[in-house]
């Protein structure tokens, strides 16, 4: 970029996750495929998931290595993979539809291609937490405005639905909006300058890292607030976001008791890797099967995974109608009898 050329959102989407960003892609030594993946921050749902399936890799495969990388965030991944730096990515749905479809924010920055899709790796549930002196109690209060909120890191694939969400219901033009990363907001919510931040676990089984360590320095002063129906209407009406509600997990203090609330009402996002369709079939189908075949080893060092043995669609759970699914996840799809023809395969 020359002196005085004005930074696009591209630009500042990639270099929040540049010094993360060490290597390209996968090689092949011999008979053996080394997938990089782009695995978004330090602590971050992908970024577990990714080391669980590296772990997974070398003790069950004799024909893939896995390593992980911390990039930007999912919507920083797309950028990534268009400009070469990787060949593999962590993604979620929305991003990649977007990217797809030249949608916000990939109107105006466009990308000239886009990864083959592949497995599932998680589905990640968004909630709304304040913190005790804030008084806030609702959505609601959130849309009248004048706090402080963290709407998780941008470049993040949960960010870009999150504040679609909240710029669609009000809630963003009328708060200062936080973007520091995700390493630095525990340290915010401890010196107390965030009044709401929306957090999110992993398949209802563990907080994303940086949340756990917001649970652990917000002192037990976080608690979750009531969603109101316009909040929920605004959810509702957003392509890519799934809405859920369940009884709130993994926190070490308990957020319930402030308002007396039970259950929360959720945001939820898919995430799944994504390959170039230059990486052989042979060893995306591999990938694949590991992550079906030993869960169980994966989940010894991220208990969120998913368990695919009782549940084998799950790895399919997420794929996009218009977009070519890798030839070799699509064959390993087949195999285990969970492809639908009306999918498009690479």
């Amino acid at each position: 970029m020359l002196d005085g050329d004005k930074p696009t959102r591209r630009d500042a989407l990639k270099a929040m996750g540049a010094m993360g960003v060490v290597g390209l892609a996968g090689c092949t030594d011999d008979d053996t495929y080394t997938f990089t993946l782009a695995g978004t921050s330090s602590g971050s749902a992908t970024q577990q998931a990714g080391q669980a399936l590296s772990r997974a890799a070398d003790e069950h495969s004799d024909s893939i290595n896995v390593t992980v990388q911390e990039t930007g965030g999912w919507t920083a991944n797309v950028y990534d993979y268009d400009d070469g730096e990787f060949e593999t990515i962590g993604v979620d749905t929305n991003s990649m539809a977007k990217a797809f479809n030249s949608e916000d924010p990939f109107d105006e920055e466009p990308v000239d291609d886009v990864p083959n899709q592949g497995p599932l790796f998680t589905s990640l549930e968004m909630i709304w937490g304040a913190m005790e002196g804030s008084d806030i109690e609702s959505t609601a209060d959130l849309r009248e405005g004048g706090y402080t909120i963290y709407p998780i890191e941008p470049g993040f694939g949960t960010r870009l639905i999150t504040e679609e969400v909240l710029r669609e219901d009000g809630i963003w033009d009328a708060n200062d909006i936080n973007n520091e990363d995700t390493d630095d907001i525990p340290g915010a919510v401890e010196e107390g300058r965030v009044d709401a931040l929306c957090v999110y676990g992993s398949n209802r089984v563990q907080l994303a890292g940086w949340c756990q360590e917001v649970d652990v320095r917000s002192g037990e002063q976080l608690y979750v607030i009531e969603t109101d129906d316009h909040f929920i209407e605004t959810v509702e009406s957003i392509d890519g976001a799934r809405a859920d509600t369940f009884e709130p997990y993994g926190w070490e203090q308990d957020v319930t008791s402030e308002l007396g609330i039970d259950e929360v009402f959720s945001w939820v996002l898919d995430g799944f890797w994504a390959f170039s369709p230059d990486i052989p079939a042979d060893a995306t189908r591999e990938f694949t099967r590991v992550m079906h075949e030993h869960h169980e080893t994966m989940r010894e060092s991220d208990p969120s995974v998913i368990d695919y043995g009782e549940d084998p669609g799950m790895l399919a759970a997420a794929v996009l109608d218009d977009i070519p699914v890798h030839a070799g996840v699509a064959e390993y799809f087949q195999e285990i009898d969970i492809w639908d023809d009306s999918w498009v395969e690479g």
